[in-house]
């Protein structure tokens, strides 16, 4: 276990670091690195990383439930797509299941299921998800009112001014990422897997679902391929990402690149002084579909980062170890502020 070092006398609040689990391994690795929280998800399009193989069932749900208690950490569940006509007993039946395994709160974006967990779970928190696309005090001012959220996951699309404005005009609890894959599209509102594939992220609970993957051997190189689109070649020495639209190169008009959106990674270590100035709640990474090793690692950096951050702010600078070892796990070996710093602005 990590010890977690508490901030010096005026120093800002510790923020929980919350960490993703797609499977019992990876959950007690983010335990056993120094995650506060932990979130999960079902294995079902409840979900939004709703991959085959990945994920918990019931039996394996209440094991996380019963080793983050035991342990002193807190277990989120994620039930943040939208219930398809006909099946919202589904997603309804997830959030009992939530709750009588004993979560310390759902991440819910429909808001009709925020509705129905205050209804019938209103002793269990509620987070709105990033699929909520809640990027205004307003709009998070009202899912507290209307639903009682206490807390609110912001899309990865404001600045750190912006952040900071919300953070000011609500009472509800901030959470924000702090490393792993980016979307190029606000969250919960992207079509393209939805136009290629006919499944949408946020019905289906995947983007890029592995029923529509394929990978050819050809001349040229190995082709991936998504509901028969063309998303990418690789040639033999390069390393092969997992097909997305938005992460595809294609040929635009005499060259081939990246025309939405390079692969690269999220990375707040060198602003984590800033995030705490400003009152974040919670630092969140990204990932449940990683690996257990992926996430021990993250786990472990982002925790000794953001402790050291803590106990002495105005002191903090990064190590380059960190930066190291955090650049080799991220997409495409690229590291991003995103849309936190906008020096052109």
């Amino acid at each position: 276990m990590s010890d977690h070092a508490t901030p010096a006398s005026g120093a800002s609040r510790r923020p929980e670091l919350v960490c993703p689990a797609g499977s019992l391994p990876a959950l007690r690795a983010a335990v056993e690195a120094g995650a506060d929280t932990v979130y999960i998800g079902l294995k079902d399009e409840t979900n939004a990383r709703n991959f085959g193989g990945m994920n918990f069932d019931l039996a394996s749900a209440r094991e996380a439930a019963q080793f983050t208690l035991r342990n002193g950490r807190k277990l989120l569940m994620a039930i943040n797509t939208h219930p398809q006509p006909g099946h919202e007993a589904r997603w309804r039946a997830a959030i009992d299941t939530a709750a009588d395994i004993g979560v310390d709160a759902v991440i819910l974006a429909d808001p009709g299921l925020l509705r129905y967990a205050a209804k019938t779970h209103p002793h269990m928190r509620r987070h709105l998800s990033v699929q909520g696309s809640a990027t205004s005090y307003e709009a998070i001012e009202f899912c507290r009112e209307a639903f009682g959220i206490s807390r609110a996951v912001l899309p990865r699309v404001l600045t750190l001014a912006q952040v900071e404005h919300v953070i000011q005009h609500t009472s509800v609890e901030i959470e924000v990422f702090g490393f792993g894959s980016l979307c190029v599209m606000v969250e919960g509102r992207c079509q393209l897997s939805s136009y290629a594939t006919g499944d949408s992220p946020n019905g289906a609970g995947v983007c890029s679902p592995a029923r529509a993957v394929r990978w050819h051997e050809t001349e040229q190189g190995t082709e991936a391929r998504l509901a028969g689109i063309l998303i990418d070649r690789y040639a033999p020495e390069e390393n092969a990402g997992y097909p997305t639209l938005c992460k595809g190169r294609f040929a635009v008009g005499e060259d081939t690149y990246y025309a939405l959106e390079e692969p690269t990674s999220l990375n707040v270590v060198g602003m984590l002084p800033e995030l705490l100035r400003i009152g974040v709640a919670a630092i969140k990474v990204e990932g449940r579909q990683r690996s257990p090793a992926y996430v021990r690692e993250v786990t472990r950096v982002l925790r000794e980062a953001l402790d050291h951050a803590c106990a002495q702010p105005q002191r903090f600078h990064v190590q380059p170890a960190w930066q190291q070892a955090l650049g080799k796990l991220s997409e495409g070996q690229q590291v991003t502020l995103g849309a936190y710093s906008r020096p052109w602005k």
